[in-house]
């Protein structure tokens, strides 16, 4: 984002307003709207421009995982190529099983994994399988770019928050 991104009084109360979730309606920005004195368009217009500038990164729902019964959570993590890393990322990061993966430093030995994807499933061996079926796809499609590759399975929920503006 460009630092001196204008921002002003109603494009932080928008923020304010949004970075605890939106309502659960079938349309919350006329809710907020409703909330800020301001047209619903007027909202979305806002957002999207705070979005497109980088003062928001992205809009978008957090479940809780648990709660929907996928109780197997496994971060896998992967020692890829560096030559061919982000394109294994995209691809990975494309697919349906997979909720977040990005790139994280190795420290060999270690810890050579320099690749993370979020896989969720209703137990550890369907994480297990849906693992194996990843390992076997990057291997057919960058051949000779997949090394060690782990799996590492929450114990417990920590609550999860980005930075927060100030009232």
């Amino acid at each position: 984002m460009d630092a001196t991104f204008p921002m002003d009084d109603l494009d932080r109360r928008i923020v304010l307003a949004t970075q605890a979730g939106l309502p659960l309606v079938p349309r919350p920005y006329l809710v907020l709207a409703e909330q800020l004195g301001v047209a619903e368009a007027e909202v979305r217009q806002r957002l999207a421009r705070l979005l497109e500038a980088g003062a928001i990164r992205r809009i978008g729902a957090v479940p809780n995982h648990y709660a929907i019964g996928y109780t197997a959570n496994g971060m896998s993590v992967w020692q890829i190529d560096p030559a061919v890393i982000d394109a294994v990322g995209e691809r990975v990061g494309g697919l349906q099983s997979v909720t977040h993966c990005y790139r994280r430093p190795d420290h060999p030995p270690a810890w050579p994994y320099n690749l993370f994807a979020m896989v969720h499933g209703k137990s550890r061996a369907e994480v297990e399988a849906e693992v194996g079926r990843i390992a076997t796809l990057i291997q057919a499609e960058f051949p000779g770019a997949l090394g060690a590759r782990d799996i590492l399975f929450s114990t417990r929920i920590l609550k999860k928050s980005g930075l927060r503006l100030g009232e």
